[in-house]
């Protein structure tokens, strides 16, 4: 199987608290940038599709990783490549430079380009949280689709999805080519498995990590960097963000003399009965 994974590179989530936010701006200087955490989810799914599970330094399929970004966008494409990725693309551009649109209709030409089996992205980018390039995407190849994907079973000819719906999950078969969106439950033990991977096989909980000679390897596979404008004949962006506004700060707690006064508060000024 041949697998495009669509990586972003985010500022770390884990010190979102250290973002500074005016009326035109969010300024993210000084945060380490990493691998967006759902598009990690997609590669490490896209790594278990592609082999057996009880021999993982066997790729038995091709994973492409791309992303959109700078130079310094490659130390995410390497950090992948380390991980099991056979080789890499850069899309050379800023961020300021995209919306969703224009990344949906240059993976478009992508796909076309590289014909993969499946296309795995993350559900969302954990900075922008906008939820549209897979959909937009799918669209744009008329792909059958798979969002919220906890898990992927891999069957003849397809795949067999459970979606992660309100209430339980949802299972759909697609046949491929095909693009899914995964969510965090999909790098549990038991949520993604090839053809040539026991169902009785258990992977280690989330997503693995390079080794050193993994690291040191990666530094030789293929990564390649292309224009924009290769892809987009019109790279005019269309989202506008009319202005930024931090949270409003939450005001101190009241203390209740007893259950009585709690429920007027709760029926009065809260209003939640």
């Amino acid at each position: 199987m041949k697998i495009l994974v669509v990586l972003k590179r985010v500022a770390d989530p884990d010190n979102a608290n250290k973002v500074k936010i005016t009326s035109t701006s969010v300024d993210t200087a000084g945060l380490e940038w990493k691998i967006n955490p759902f598009d990690e989810y997609a590669l490490e799914a896209a790594l278990r599709l592609t082999e057996d599970g009880k021999n993982n330094k066997v790729r038995l399929g091709e994973v492409i990783a791309v992303t959109f970004g700078p130079k310094d966008a490659e130390t995410q494409l390497r950090s992948a490549l380390a991980t099991g990725a056979d080789r890499a693309l850069r899309i050379d551009t800023t961020d300021e430079a995209l919306d969703g649109r224009l990344v949906a209709q240059a993976l478009s030409k992508i796909v076309a380009q590289e014909s993969p089996d499946l296309v795995l992205m993350g559900k969302q980018a954990v900075d922008g949280d906008s939820n549209q390039v897979g959909q937009r995407l799918a669209e744009l190849l008329d792909f059958p689709m798979a969002t919220f994907a906890a898990t992927i079973a891999e069957e003849p000819g397809g795949l067999l999805v459970g979606r992660e719906v309100d209430g339980g999950v949802l299972s759909l078969r697609l046949k491929l080519p095909a693009l899914v969106t995964v969510d965090l439950r999909v790098v549990a033990p038991a949520s993604v498995y090839s053809l040539k991977t026991d169902r009785a096989f258990r992977y280690a909980d989330g997503v693995r990590f390079a080794p050193l000679p993994a690291i040191m390897k990666a530094k030789k596979k293929p990564l390649d960097v292309k224009s924009l404008s290769e892809f987009v004949s019109d790279p005019k962006v269309t989202t506008e963000y009319v202005r930024f506004a931090p949270p409003p700060k939450r005001g101190a707690g009241v203390k209740v003399k007893d259950v009585s006064e709690l429920v007027e508060k709760l029926v009065n000024e809260a209003k939640v009965i």
